[in-house]
């Protein structure tokens, strides 16, 4: 099941690093390896969010996001990201922005590839601190059976009861961002606002398409059915365009998660080949398979508050990007954070299971179906 599941990161991760080593020498061979674990480490509540939003989708659609969309993530976010952004900061054409990448300048120097980039952080910190900000506050301010942190969590879903309270305190936030941390205000109002914008537009229509689902069974639509999954077991899988927008909100997720690790990664080493070897392939490649291993074994399931710690972890990651608008933050303590929230989350499920067996033999069936599940690594 392990090799499995992890077979072909391992395959890609050894593969990496000999292609650094050949392009750079040990030198480049060890700055991949680096950027390879900083990915991953930064990448542990990514995979819990993107298992949980695969759990609700068919067969088909999880496929296509563990093939296609891995493709966008490596070489759309890991090295066309970069690129577009040089391209429209510096007023460049793309052959001009890759010329400029390849020169392998110091990102201290004006005019490097990047310097460019770390420019354009502010408004990349704020498109993605605040869509990940409404995700984390989405998941706060809505009632839940079961609570983590339950001194905090249950008086904001009491709140939350609201109408539009995520929106309001992400408003807030934006704010207070740009009025006290921004340079240049308007330019971190406006990408937090497009951040803001996007998570809506493509939460939104997921969901609406994604409640239609009842609807189109019952006029004998093509819908796939649940088959021992250890997410919704009686609801029917998202397909069609509800599919789509699950997958497309993914995609956006990923976009969002990866900002920090390309942007902390021009802190390490400013040659976008060995960023998208370290953190395109080999870190990529990890997201994926660790998002495979939670679905197949409904680990999710099993321990019931990895969700919450992955969403705490998310609601850090976000104001760490919004700090960081005005103040560097180490990639070290931002890929920390996210793994001690996993971590405790993990040991406080396991305590969960020791005092409900109930909910223990339930997860294990799950597992045991999933077992069986036809996902391919």
């Amino acid at each position: 099941m392990f090799l499995r599941t992890f077979g072909w990161s391992f395959a890609v991760t050894i593969a990496a690093l000999i292609t650094a080593f050949f392009y750079g020498g040990w030198s480049a061979f060890v700055l991949c390896l680096i950027l390879g674990v900083l990915e991953v480490s930064l990448s542990f509540d990514n995979a819990v969010v993107n298992a949980k939003v695969l759990e609700r989708m068919s067969e088909a659609w999880q496929k296509i996001f563990l093939t296609v969309g891995v493709l966008i993530a490596v070489f759309g976010m890991r090295l066309v990201f970069p690129l577009l952004i040089v391209s429209v900061t510096a007023n460049l054409g793309p052959v001009e922005a890759l010329q400029l990448a390849m020169e392998k300048g110091d990102p201290s120097v004006p005019g490097t590839y990047g310097y460019v980039l770390a420019e354009a952080h502010p408004q990349i910190a704020a498109f993605g601190g605040l869509f990940l900000l409404m995700l984390f506050l989405d998941f706060i301010f809505e009632d839940r059976d079961i609570s983590w942190l339950s001194w905090i969590e249950r008086p904001l879903a009491r709140v939350g009861k609201l109408a539009n309270l995520s929106v309001l305190v992400g408003g807030l936030a934006l704010v207070a961002a740009a009025e006290f941390l921004a340079e240049d205000p308007h330019t971190v109002l406006l990408s937090g606002l497009l951040g803001m914008l996007t998570y809506l537009a493509v939460n939104g229509l997921g969901s609406l398409f994604e409640g239609n689902l009842e609807a189109e069974m019952e006029e004998g639509a093509d819908v796939a059915p649940a088959t021992g999954s250890s997410g919704p077991t009686q609801l029917a899988k998202a397909t069609g365009k509800a599919g789509f927008f699950l997958f497309l909100y993914l995609e956006v997720l990923d976009a969002s998660f990866s900002f920090d690790g390309v942007i902390g990664a021009f802190a390490i080493t400013p040659d976008p080949v060995i960023i998208a070897l370290g953190l395109g392939f080999i870190g990529a490649m990890f997201v994926r398979s660790i998002t495979i291993f939670l679905v197949r074994k409904g680990t999710l399931a099993e321990y019931v508050f990895l969700e919450h710690g992955a969403h705490w972890a998310i609601g850090a990651l976000a104001a760490i990007l919004l700090i960081s608008i005005k103040v560097h933050m180490n990639e070290i303590v931002t890929g920390l954070v996210g793994v001690v929230f996993i971590g405790a989350a993990f040991l406080s499920s396991l305590r969960y299971r020791k005092l409900h067996p109930s909910a223990r033999s339930q997860g294990d069936g799950a597992t045991s179906d999933h077992a069986s599940s036809s996902i391919e690594s």
